[in-house]
């Protein structure tokens, strides 16, 4: 590799841009910045004072502009897709954990409609603090740039980048350095990169820095899902780096300091007294549920055959807090007192491009151990620690590739592929050094893993028209929806986790609706009208971390100690004291009191904007909201067997079946019409009370209520009305 030097000397200034850094208001500069890489177009713009109204921040002004960019027949690697980096009013503040959050939105190469992301690390509060409440890049470059923005300075360039790394471990360290001015002055940049897996595949993610000072290193944190990391090498950007030094706790110039401050004070005292006996996010992060998860028939075993496996003790929680470094700065931005951003350091890697390094492996989280691990089969943690590195080094979304894994590993052991299709890879479940390989291949762009990385989707269509195997099966173990990967719970037995998946905007990802614990633990969801009301509020509430910059994390991981003292079932799932926190850093920060009812408000608008685009590109109606059989019941008859007296007492009581004298085959047909019957009435439910029509769209009366009543919204919903 290059010097810093001489990769700095290889560069070309394309183009610059000089500007005068706006003064953040109550949380907000007003400003975008807009790049286009085909021009060569760097300009500042207004945020449209309708658009702050009606969309709020964050992901509501990224898929408005995003809206304004695309036309209904536009692909993701057109020049006019954007990539939109987004902040929120709440974004950088750093007296309440998890403030520092960054959302991207693009419209996706997996699924074809709108895909927001929500990822931690600097990006977000240093791209604000520089003056732009969003940055969107527009076009594509003919060979690899680096977009740089210098918040002290006031100025952005386009420069090429011929020489620097590919991947992602070396890529970050350079640019933390190349553009620092000085070793001391690291910890003031982020950055945004890819690898070279995001090129060879569907399943691209985009990292987000931070410097890790006490380990003297890089930390990365992702926006993963729907492949936003292809569409950012197929733009050619090689990294988004934005220089920023002066962070204060002011500098948000919140309306109000004191509530921000009274909800900041209560909530970390929370944590650091309570997290140890909760969650224990602060010692192992989101893997402290892989046994609990276990032990409800949930962790997702064998591409989601199975809910629990006896060898979960590998993999359980306490393996990977004796793992983990303790007693680390984990936090991905500053004041996070959740601090969940764990790492295994020096871990020796057995295979690939740093054979024999020690390096340190982020996480895991608890997605990384239910995919690499328990779904392909593996109960080995260094397995699991190395898997996540490599699609980490070469930008590939985990989840998206261990459900696509799983899935060709159940299709393997069912004879559709052998080794002469996959050149000599045995994709039994468990063969973690085959596994491996495959993973190399897809980030390098060659053999089997070029079509690994199709995903899912296009998987199955390939296997059925390529290799004649029965399309009907691959439905129903195919754990995509949308063309998105489901991510790593195994919901047979939670209809409202069903829904939670089959029926979020962007696709089947669990940071939309997680109900599993309440609905198929707890039991706290009976009825169709709870699951649909939990299906209206969840969603609602979490659309509102991304508009505001938050994570999520803090919310639903941490609880007041007598939160189930005051409250029951869904009113306790909604932490009403942690709502009570959001509102009053809403307060603080814009000088605007809101209540609950106003904070839904705000993310439904923008919940049914969404809903819309996808009708607008070609989805978004009631059909693609259904949920792959594997999803609902059992599609084998070993999955069956695996559960036969819970399924046949769900078709003797639930059902009203009388399976005396039944076959296994007429059994598993009967719980079938049984769980796909309950599903469409689930749909029903959820619908109307998301005030959609019957095939799944926002009504004329709904979005007139929203406020998003606009010339071109109304006129597709009326063109689909009449067609319907």
């Amino acid at each position: 590799m290059k010097t810093i030097e001489e990769m700095r000397q290889a560069h070309k200034v394309l183009a610059t841009y000089s500007y005068k850094p706006a003064r953040i208001n109550k949380g907000y500069t007003d400003r975008r910045l807009y790049v286009n890489l085909t021009t060569n177009v760097i300009e500042e713009r207004a945020i449209d004072p309708m658009v702050k109204e009606k969309f709020t921040g964050g992901r509501g002004y990224g898929l408005y502009y995003l809206w304004q960019a695309v036309k209904p027949t536009t692909h993701w690697n057109d020049p006019e897709n954007e990539l939109i980096f987004c902040a929120g009013p709440l974004t950088g503040i750093t007296q309440y954990p998890g403030a520092g959050k960054m959302h991207s939105v693009t419209i996706s190469p997996e699924t074809g409609v709108p895909v927001d992301n929500n990822g931690g690390g600097y990006l977000a509060p240093y791209m604000k603090f520089s003056g732009f409440d969003m940055v969107e890049v527009q076009g594509k470059a003919t060979e690899d740039v680096i977009i740089f923005i210098d918040g002290n300075k006031g100025l952005v360039t386009i420069e090429t980048a011929p020489e620097e790394p590919d991947n992602s471990s070396d890529l970050p360290e350079v640019l933390h350095e190349m553009y620092a001015d000085g070793a001391g002055d690291r910890k003031n940049v982020s950055v945004a990169v890819s690898g070279t897996g995001a090129e060879h595949s569907l399943l691209g993610l985009i990292h987000v820095s931070y410097w890790d000072a006490k380990r003297n290193h890089t930390r990365l944190k992702q926006l993963a899902r729907g492949g936003p990391g292809t569409v950012f090498r197929d733009k050619k950007i090689k990294a988004v780096v934005v220089h920023f030094a002066g962070t204060t706790p002011l500098i948000n110039n919140p309306a109000d300091l004191e509530p921000i401050k009274t909800a900041g004070t209560r909530m970390n005292r929370e944590i650091l007294t309570l997290d140890h006996t909760h969650s224990r996010m602060r010692e192992i992060g989101t893997a402290n549920t892989v046994e609990i998860l276990d032990n409800v028939d949930v962790l997702p075993v064998k591409n989601f055959k199975f809910g629990s496996d006896a060898r979960t003790v590998d993999i359980r929680s306490d393996v990977w807090f004796r793992l983990i470094s303790q007693d680390m700065p984990d936090g991905c931005w500053l004041g996070c007192t959740m601090s969940c951003a764990h790492g295994i350091d020096t871990v020796q890697l057995k295979t690939g491009p740093l054979k024999g390094q020690k390096v340190l492996i982020d996480g895991p989280e608890y997605e990384t151990v239910g995919g690499l691990g328990s779904n392909t089969g593996s109960f080995d943690p260094l397995f699991v620690a190395e898997a996540s590195f490599y699609c980490d080094y070469y930008g590939i979304d985990l989840v998206g590739f261990a459900t696509t894994l799983a899935f060709l590993m159940e299709c393997y052991e069912n004879g559709i592929i052998n080794k002469e299709i996959t050149g000599g890879l045995d994709l039994h479940f468990g063969s973690d050094m085959d596994a491996l390989e495959l993973i190399h291949q897809l980030g390098e762009g060659h053999g089997f893993g070029v079509v690994a990385g199709l995903g899912v989707h296009r998987l199955k269509k390939l296997l059925a028209e390529q290799y004649h195997a029965d399309a009907d099966f691959l439905n129903d173990i195919g754990m995509e929806i949308k063309g998105m990967e489901v991510s790593e719970y195994m919901s047979k037995d939670s209809l409202a986790q069903q829904g939670g998946y089959a029926m979020a905007t962007k696709g089947p990802q669990h940071d939309e609706a997680w109900l599993i614990f309440m609905d198929q633990v707890k039991g706290q969801l009976p009825t169709f009208d709870d699951k649909a009301e939990a299906l209206s509020f969840f969603p609602l509430f979490r659309t509102w971390f991304s508009l505001m910059g938050l994570c999520k994390l803090p919310w639903n991981d941490s609880e007041p100690r007598d939160n189930r003292d005051k409250y029951t079932g869904m009113q306790a799932a909604k932490i009403p004291e942690h709502i009570e926190n959001y509102l009053l850093l809403y307060k603080g920060m814009t000088g605007i009191a809101l209540d609950l009812d106003g904070l839904l408000a705000q993310s439904k608008r923008v919940y049914d904007f969404q809903r819309v685009f996808n009708l607008r590109m070609g989805q978004g109606t009631r059909k693609d909201d259904w949920m792959p059989y594997r999803g609902m019941g059992p599609v084998t008859e070993e999955e069956y067997l695996s559960r036969a007296e819970r399924y046949d007492t769900q078709l003797t009581e639930a059902a009203h079946v009388d399976i005396t004298g039944m076959s296994l085959q007429q059994k598993m047909a009967a719980l079938r019409e049984y769980r796909e019957s309950q599903y469409r009435q689930l749909q029903d439910a959820v619908y109307a009370r998301r005030g959609w029509d019957a095939d799944g769209v926002p009504t004329l009366e709904t979005v007139k209520a929203d406020g998003i009543d606009f010339p071109e919204l109304v006129d597709l919903i009326g063109k689909h009305a009449h067609k319907v």
